[in-house]
């Protein structure tokens, strides 16, 4: 099958990750962590699949996720911790957006808060 074919297969659990807001690629780019021009050249998961990252989303209809071992946000620095849950929560609530709105991709990044 052409890669164009595939689809965005998780690299970590092998399931094909069928919906942007599962996205943990698409997360990443909405918060900054992504080149757009990488987009297509970087490596999926879903967002579950990478603890360290869904730990931060702090939303009643997100079930929390934890993150064992040395990233667990509660070994981590509050203030850090307040500030990454602010941003991955966003990000998280931005690609639920950007579905709903059917949003351009160059229109899908945060705007940043100053």
């Amino acid at each position: 099958m052409a890669k164009c074919d595939e689809g965005y297969i998780c690299e970590v659990c092998g399931e094909d990750v069928a919906a942007i807001t599962d996205s943990d690629l698409y997360l990443r780019y909405v918060i900054g962590q992504v080149d757009p021009e990488t987009l297509h050249t970087t490596r999926e998961r879903h967002i579950r699949c990478n603890p360290a990252l869904a730990q931060f989303i702090v939303d009643e209809m997100f079930e929390p996720v934890r993150c064992d071992g040395p990233f667990d946000k509660d070994l981590l620095d509050e203030d850090f911790v307040k500030t990454r849950e602010e941003l991955v929560t966003r990000g998280w609530r931005r690609l639920r957006e950007v579905v709903k709105r059917q949003l351009p991709i160059v229109e899908y990044p945060l705007v940043q808060k100053h």
